[in-house]
């Protein structure tokens, strides 16, 4: 039975990724902060998974998620880095410890996760699918901390995806666009927007699902020739 390590696993795009993965018989580790809201989902959840609270953003903590697997599961095949944070301002609205908050859970979280996790991924043959973002790619309006961690993500994915292709080990990276998520409906709380009028900003009428991101990212992690590719999950948004 093959194992996948989901960061940011107890919501949005995570949740959805880790039922996909379990609906394919794999074990799970689900990877989050806070106990309470794993607790809150756990119940949606059907086959054989596990949580370990940590925080990403330390060093330590991400060495602990693949011990960790080792320990329950014996083994890491696939390794999903979706934990991740969003700030919307101005540059000058941007703190120094907003600016660390975002790099250190976006950059530094899925750089020493990746780390951690490589050698077993290796001895596996298994594959890494990172969550960047459309913004990522072209840049959005009013976010440019959090644009420049997601573009920092796909060069990483790139140099990492040649680094490793020869053992084989795979990576690739989807970039959502706008997803129904808690995430994306605390920023349009914040800002007084609607998810109607974002739905017009895209060629398909409307925003994404978890679900739909979670099939893309399962493909990633499945599809034997792909690696080094940024797959967008955007309704058209980056055509």
């Amino acid at each position: 039975m093959k194992t996948a390590i989901i960061t940011g696993g107890t919501s949005g795009i995570g949740l959805a990724t880790a039922k996909i993965f379990l609906s394919n018989d794999f074990n799970c580790m689900l990877v989050g902060r806070n106990v309470d809201k794993f607790n809150k989902i756990k119940s949606e959840l059907v086959g054989n998974f596990e949580f370990i609270s940590v925080d990403v953003r330390k060093v330590e903590d991400c060495d602990k998620i693949i011990l960790r697997t080792l320990e329950l599961f014996g083994g890491v095949d696939v390794l999903i880095n979706n934990a991740g944070i969003y700030h919307e301002g101005a540059i000058t609205s941007v703190d120094e410890k907003t600016f660390d908050d975002i790099f250190s859970t976006n950059v530094k979280g899925t750089f020493f996760t990746t780390r951690a996790a490589v050698d077993e991924l290796i001895k596996s043959r298994g594959a890494i699918v990172n969550v960047a973002s459309d913004a990522g790619i072209k840049g959005n309006y009013f976010c440019a901390a959090y644009a420049a961690s997601k573009g920092a993500i796909v060069a990483f994915t790139k140099s990492l995806a040649l680094e490793l292709a020869s053992f084989p080990v795979r990576v690739n990276c989807v970039a959502p666009g706008d997803i129904l998520t808690p995430l994306t409906l605390n920023q349009l709380k914040i800002s007084g927007g609607t998810v109607e009028e974002l739905a017009k900003f895209y060629p398909l009428g409307r925003i994404g699902t978890p679900a739909e991101v979670a099939e893309a990212i399962y493909f990633l992690s499945t599809a034997s020739f792909i690696t080094g590719a940024i797959l967008s999950v955007d309704g058209g948004l980056t055509c």
